[in-house]
């Protein structure tokens, strides 16, 4: 497939993530059709409206919020952040008895509105969610997949860049499993630039394991400490969101750790879980190829049994 031309994007539900991400692609200029969709109209209706006001500094885009699903028809990318709001102190796993209730009555409404886009799941607990959202629509699982742990990879680079001395471009690494407690990072194959990361010298040596354990528990309760904080996680993830929109919308193929549905990937099948995927327009497609060391495969099949255990919950409910 190519580049979408004339793209439309709807971000689905009108809170502090939904106007994030909303805000985030307009001023990024991610599509020509930016559409906000909320069961709150005057709530919906505002956001837009206080969006539509700053169009002279954003470029072309336009932006329309409704509380009638019908806004959101003919969509290329769908992203969903509708449901109940993490709470401090709550796991995002918790949240899923609410949101899962929300999903099964919304997700086949917007599939019915925009048969042909691709769906991107926002809303925690993602990957749960996800592997809900495929079970009861039937679309192919690079159609529907979770924004993962894209974000924790941006605060993994940030944190290792500042650590390392560098710009965080230059640093490659990813969390994979879920997004959740389980997540981790595949130390074994990070890098800054051609050098592996164990391998990396700075003024005080190199990293050691401490530090890096240090890191990846910053990554992993990095939510939790902004909760508590304002409330709500809600730029960053706005922003990692679009970035998947635009690579599906340009057909990038990108290299991003999103959340699909798996089917035989080191020995996981139907458990949602972030690995690094190319995504381009016709949706996320996982990297088999990608190397775990033991412990790492080890990690990945533990962080799968507690996605399938709250699925298993889920579908008791």
């Amino acid at each position: 497939m190519a580049v979408i031309e004339n793209a439309k994007i709807t971000v689905v539900g009108a809170g502090s993530v939904g106007a994030a991400t909303a805000y985030a692609s307009l001023i990024r200029g991610s599509a020509r059709k930016v559409a906000l969709y909320d069961i709150n109209a005057a709530k919906v209706e505002a956001e837009a409206l206080d969006l539509a006001h700053g169009s002279l500094f954003t470029g072309s885009s336009e932006i329309t919020g409704s509380a009638d699903i019908a806004v959101t028809e003919g969509s290329h990318v769908v992203i969903v952040t509708a449901g109940a709001a993490q709470r401090p102190g709550q796991t995002r796993l918790e949240l899923v008895g609410t949101n899962a209730r929300i999903f099964r009555s919304m997700i086949p409404q917007l599939v019915e509105a925009s048969p042909h886009a691709v769906f991107v799941i926002v809303s925690n607990p993602c990957d749960v969610l996800t592997l809900l959202a495929q079970e009861q629509t039937g679309l192919p699982p690079e159609r529907v997949f979770a924004s993962g742990t894209v974000l924790d990879t941006s605060r993994l680079r940030w944190r290792l860049a500042e650590l390392a001395g560098v710009a965080a471009r230059s640093v490659h690494a990813h969390i994979v499993g879920e997004h959740g407690d389980t997540e981790f990072p595949l130390w074994s194959s990070a890098a800054i630039g051609p050098v592996p990361l164990l391998d990396w010298k700075r003024d005080g040596g190199a990293l050691t394991r401490g530090e890096l354990d240090q890191v990846a528990h910053e990554v992993r309760t990095a939510a939790y400490k902004v909760i508590e904080g304002k409330g709500a996680t809600n730029y960053a993830i706005g922003l990692s969101a679009m970035r998947i929109a635009e690579a599906v919308l340009r057909d990038e193929r990108a290299v991003l750790p999103v959340s699909t549905v798996l089917t035989d990937f080191h020995g996981l099948s139907d458990v949602a879980l972030s690995v690094p995927s190319i995504v381009g327009s016709s949706g996320a497609f996982p990297i088999h190829e990608t190397r775990f060391s033991d412990e790492e495969l080890g990690l990945l099949h533990a962080s799968a049994e507690t996605t399938k255990a709250t699925a298993a919950q889920v579908r008791e409910d």
